[in-house]
């Protein structure tokens, strides 16, 4: 016979361990808009592309996450199940945080897969610096350029590292042509360094040395010297489409108010790399030679003057006549390091000349936010579509934006994503992107370190189960 006591410790455990199970399977089945929420830093970016890719029915996306280390999840359509993250390799810019509390967000992954299927990270890089050599191409920097690679095709679950590209990258932008040859691009160490590219025929297991064809070199006018921004893309067959802008890289002491190296960009270029013969060409296909200089740029290259405005380079994309479509973003230099919010502007080749450099979003609440984002041309409905990413006073807002051919301008058309108090990291366009699955964004709140990471399509943000979302533990939030 159960005594009252008894009788009551038991009922009254009973209903603690019924809570729980309740709270366990709401947290199993409740979903949220947000993959992960273990993203440190500028987890994404524009410039580091392609951060995720679309094949066989999945979406893989990459960004930065714990001790700025790579990520890799995976999203499958048709079952609507995620996979992941899995941790795809070390940093060694991970050592700032524990040497002096800062984080280097410059080695973002950049994603792409083979063609057979392997899935490659290129990571890490900041420019590496002479204690590992001298650097042919460049000088400066922190932490060296690293790739991992998939142990199996389309699965994420298990990496190996490659030596097999210069420590010295820096801003990775990976390109697969028709014939599988690979293209890794990037900055040839620190800010005062040529642009070059490695070329892989063996499906990135091995890549031919660096060739500079972007140069960065002193100024004989003034105290700095010449740098550049890149991004690059596949264009028409053998062709590797290019947009850039010019970064003023001021010696310690010089330049506006004496402030030395800041983010002063500006203009806005074009140009394209022939990747079966090796050579570069403008937009009229008259030959350049290379490494390209400023006055080359100038000459030969140059989209538009931005003059005292400052730029952020954006991402370019061909139509189906094969004529390059180009974002840029502009603002004024408020005598900030970072000068002032820039808004996302548009230009376009007409067969003849440069059009253009409206602004997308013509919204009046922009006057204190950046805008940020990439866009598609649809060429059934001669429709070009931006989804950006702002702040819309309190909130952040990710929308879509579309203009027809011969309109005059863009119209706002559908809110994928609000967020109160949020700013945005966001990519350039998943490689062969499926609708559902077209942008990866951060969602950076004041004072946070951590930060949440979405996969954004047409229908706004795809969800998963919180119980797989929330990775981050209690000990690491508070850290």
């Amino acid at each position: 016979m159960y005594s009252k006591t008894a009788t009551w410790s038991q009922l009254t455990s009973l209903l603690v361990l019924v809570s729980l199970c309740s709270v366990f399977k709401a947290n199993s089945t409740t979903k949220v808009d947000y993959f992960s929420d273990n993203a440190l830093g500028n987890s994404v970016a524009i410039i580091q592309h392609p951060a995720g890719e679309y094949i066989n029915g999945v979406t893989y996306v990459s960004y930065q996450g714990p001790e700025v280390a790579p990520y890799v999840a995976a999203y499958h359509h048709k079952t609507q199940e995620w996979r992941g993250p899995f941790k795809a390799g070390d940093s060694d810019l991970g050592q700032l945080i524990i040497d002096k509390g800062k984080v280097d967000s410059h080695g973002k992954p950049t994603l792409l897969i083979d063609d057979l299927g392997y899935i490659h990270i290129f990571y890490g890089g900041h420019g590496a610096g002479t204690k590992y050599g001298p650097n042919p191409y460049g000088r400066g920097g922190l932490g060296r350029n690293k790739h991992s690679v998939s142990k199996r095709p389309y699965d994420i679950s298990e990496w190996q590292s490659l030596d097999n590209v210069s420590i010295f990258g820096t801003y990775n932008q990976a390109i697969k042509m028709d014939n599988g040859d690979i293209y890794l691009i990037y900055r040839h160490g620190a800010h005062r360094s040529d642009w070059v590219y490695q070329k892989s025929t063996d499906h990135g297991r091995s890549f031919a040395p660096a060739v500079p064809f972007l140069k960065s070199k002193a100024r004989a006018d003034i105290k700095a010297t010449d740098s550049w921004y890149i991004w690059a893309t596949k264009g028409q067959g053998d062709d590797i489409i290019l947009t850039y802008d010019y970064h003023v890289c001021w010696f310690r002491g010089e330049g506006p108010r004496g402030r030395g190296h800041i983010t002063q960009r500006h203009d806005l270029y074009y140009m394209i790399l022939d990747t079966k013969t090796g050579k570069l060409r403008n937009i009229n296909n008259q030959p350049i030679a290379m490494p390209v200089t400023k006055e080359i740029a100038d000459n030969q290259t140059l989209v538009a003057r931005t003059g005292k405005d400052w730029t952020f380079n954006g991402s370019a994309h061909l139509d189906d006549q094969g004529f390059p479509h180009i974002a840029i973003n502009i603002g004024k230099d408020l005598g900030q390091n970072t000068g002032g919010p820039k808004q996302t502007h548009y230009y376009f080749w007409d067969g003849t000349n440069w059009q253009g450099g409206e602004p997308v979003n013509l919204s009046s609440n922009l006057v204190n936010t950046d805008t940020r984002g990439d866009f598609f041309i649809d060429s059934s409905t001669k429709q070009t579509t931006f989804l950006l990413g702002y702040q819309d006073k309190q909130d952040g807002v990710i929308a879509t934006f579309t203009r027809k051919n011969n309109a005059s301008s863009f119209e706002k058309k559908q809110e994928l994503l609000r967020r109160p108090d949020a700013s945005w990291a966001i990519t350039s366009l998943i490689k062969n992107a499926h609708p559902e699955a077209r942008l990866i964004v951060a969602e950076k709140l004041t004072g946070q370190k951590w930060h949440k990471m979405y996969l954004l399509g047409d229908k706004g943000p795809i969800q998963r189960p919180m119980s797989g979302a929330k990775i981050l533990k209690s000990t690491e939030l508070a850290q």
